[in-house]
């Protein structure tokens, strides 16, 4: 080698050092922002929706309590056409199902229930005209069913 040679004075391309992972560009704190406000979001939505049907899932539990109760009494379809009132007064408000009775609460149900209104006609009736005869002349199962039915499709 010769030390006049300038070539020989040359060294090799230095790559600068690389950036550390902190602080993050600004890119990522974008993301991580919008993260946490999705999740925050999604949070408040979903304890929105779960508050908005505690009702029904109440009412459920209640209608669990019935059916173990299930008994052919005026006070039993009382009791089960009380839970379906508190019910229908948190689903239809506008309509003040808690003041009605009769063949009016009867036509409610109906007009409410999602699917074969006709041949629930005579369970709704026994049912609703159950609660005040000393021999009821609905059956219980049937009664549940459509209770469950009508419940199902309230929001």
């Amino acid at each position: 080698m010769n030390p006049q040679d300038p070539l020989a004075q040359l060294r090799d391309i230095q790559l600068p050092a690389t950036g550390g992972w902190w602080p993050p560009a600004p890119g990522w704190w974008l993301v991580a922002i919008l993260t946490i406000a999705a999740v925050l979001a999604f949070a408040w939505l979903w304890r929105r929706q779960r508050r908005k049907h505690r009702w029904k899932r109440s009412a459920w539990s209640e209608l669990q309590q019935l059916e173990t109760k299930a008994r052919p009494a005026p006070e039993w379809f009382a009791a089960l056409n009380a839970l379906l009132k508190r019910a229908a007064r948190q689903s239809h408000p506008e309509k003040h199902p808690e003041a009605m009775t009769g063949q009016q609460w009867i036509d409610f149900l109906l007009a409410t229930a999602p699917k074969d209104r006709i041949a629930s006609r005579p369970v709704v009736e026994a049912m609703v005209t159950s609660t005040w005869q000393p021999r009821p002349g609905a059956q219980t199962e049937q009664a549940l069913a459509f209770a469950r039915t009508w419940l199902e499709a309230q929001s």
